[in-house]
């Protein structure tokens, strides 16, 4: 592959030089923050040998070349304009500026989140494995292999104010080690266990006149949230005001001394009641909507992923996690990403276009693993009609996880490594969901079929 031609080709397409504000990529996609997303000419870029797809996301204008290939052709392309390298972070940045305050919200949340998700997901994967091991007797429980492994799989959980306050303070431009000891004070083993919560406050702190539950947050994410922005102020304004001869020594100390002080007292309550009136209200529409319910969340999370708004989910999902000990919304998510690789396989299977073909098979395939946007941009909603058969398997996937009860342990991993976190008794379901969700999209991507560009 000429990796110079194929910068050109894109340059050309996207309106030239002059319509780049900044350049970066991850390792699928080009980022590029345009001027003008007009005057770029997406069916163009799509036709170019070397493309997957391209789409507008958040503010970015991302094309799909895949990996290795996406950091050649980027170098090339920084050649030939003599755009200054950004780093994804900065280009998300640039981006930001193009977004409507609610998705600016969604985007924040996604910056916070995606970091560590990682960390979330190894932990999940270990509570679904220590789960598989004890359903079929792999492990014994009293062993202390058993006890390790219970270890490693609670951590992130326990630990999860700590993980976030560190991302969250690099979104908020805040200190991330002071606000990581933020976290600790929050889940400090002197403060009652979160999840004891449900028989009262068993202690008291008499302070200043002020009585103060002895509460820990461990599991939970609004407080931690609410607490590092807040503390990003603080620390700012003292740096405004404090010696530069006694900042180092006086701006951490009064800022973890006061933002520690008013998380407790008023922050982590006001946010635990908010979080478990938001995780309730789901609740409430999961068990009393049932069927209709599945059919819905279903049905439109494929339409969210394309906003990029669905990151915002995983603080709602860590929410169901700590009050109810199961995520029932993830595996309704599964439905929607499996139901997108069964569209793009019928796609693979319909199409008489090559590059279709080249396309469609594997990003069909890293959907069952959990990773839809080759699938998603790149061939359903490129030819519409696969995208709303895939709404209908997601729907119908969704409806019959809802109908059986199917929860996860854990967060971010769906498709067939999903299955690793279903909760205990589920795990039936959940493939007779998958297999629903796949073949109703397949089907109906069959059926309807589609037009393709000549």
């Amino acid at each position: 592959m000429n990796y110079s031609e194929v910068a050109k080709q894109i340059l050309e397409a996207i309106g030239g030089e002059e319509n780049i504000d900044s350049a970066a990529h991850c390792a699928t996609r080009l980022r590029l923050v345009l001027k003008d997303n007009d005057k770029a000419d997406k069916s163009k870029v799509e036709d170019i040998k070397a493309v997957k797809g391209a789409f507008i996301n958040s503010g970015q204008f991302q094309i799909i070349i895949g990996q290795g290939t996406v950091n050649k052709v980027y170098a090339e392309l920084t050649k030939e304009t003599g755009v200054s390298e950004v780093s994804t972070s900065e280009a998300k940045k640039e981006a930001m500026k193009n977004l409507n305050p609610l998705q600016r919200f969604a985007r924040m949340l996604s910056n916070i989140f995606v970091p560590i998700i990682p960390a979330i997901v190894a932990s999940g994967l270990l509570m679904g494995l220590l789960g598989m091991a004890n359903r079929f007797n792999w492990v014994d429980p009293s062993s202390s292999l058993f006890t390790l492994l219970n270890m490693f799989s609670n951590a992130a959980f326990i630990f999860l104010p700590v993980i976030i306050a560190f991302s969250a303070a690099k979104e908020f431009g805040a200190n991330p080690y002071l606000a990581a000891a933020l976290g600790g004070i929050l889940i400090h083993p002197a403060l009652q266990n979160a999840w004891t919560m449900g028989e009262g406050i068993e202690k008291t702190l008499d302070l200043f006149g002020m009585q103060i539950g002895m509460v820990g947050y461990q599991g939970t994410v609004l407080p931690i949230l609410l607490a590092v922005w807040v503390m990003g102020y603080i620390e700012r304004g003292l740096r405004k005001v404090v010696p530069n001869a006694l900042d180092i020594i006086l701006t951490p100390f009064i800022t973890i001394l006061v933002t520690g002080f008013v998380s407790l007292i008023a922050i982590g309550p006001v946010m635990r009641l908010v979080g478990d009136g938001i995780s309730a209200a789901i609740l409430f529409t999961y068990d009393t909507a049932g069927i209709l319910a599945g059919l819905i969340f279903g049905g439109l999370y494929s339409s969210i992923v394309i906003t990029g708004m669905h990151h915002s989910f995983h603080a709602i999902e860590a929410g169901l996690l700590s009050k109810y000990g199961v995520n029932f919304l993830l595996p309704i998510w599964s439905m929607a990403n499996v139901a997108q690789g069964g569209a793009a396989l019928a796609v693979y299977f319909k199409t008489k276009n090559t590059k279709m073909k080249a396309i469609a098979l594997p990003a069909a395939t890293s959907c069952f693993l959990g990773i839809t946007e080759a699938a998603i941009f790149g061939v359903n909603l490129r030819l519409v009609k696969p995208f709303i058969a895939a709404a209908i398997g997601g729907a119908l996937g969704g409806a019959y996880l809802v109908l059986t009860k199917v929860g996860m342990v854990g967060l971010g991993v769906t498709g067939i490594p999903g299955a690793t976190i279903v909760e205990s008794g589920s795990l039936v379901n959940y493939i007779i969901g998958f297999l629903i969700a796949f073949g109703g999209a397949f089907a109906a991507t069959w059926m309807i079929g589609f037009k393709e560009d000549k």
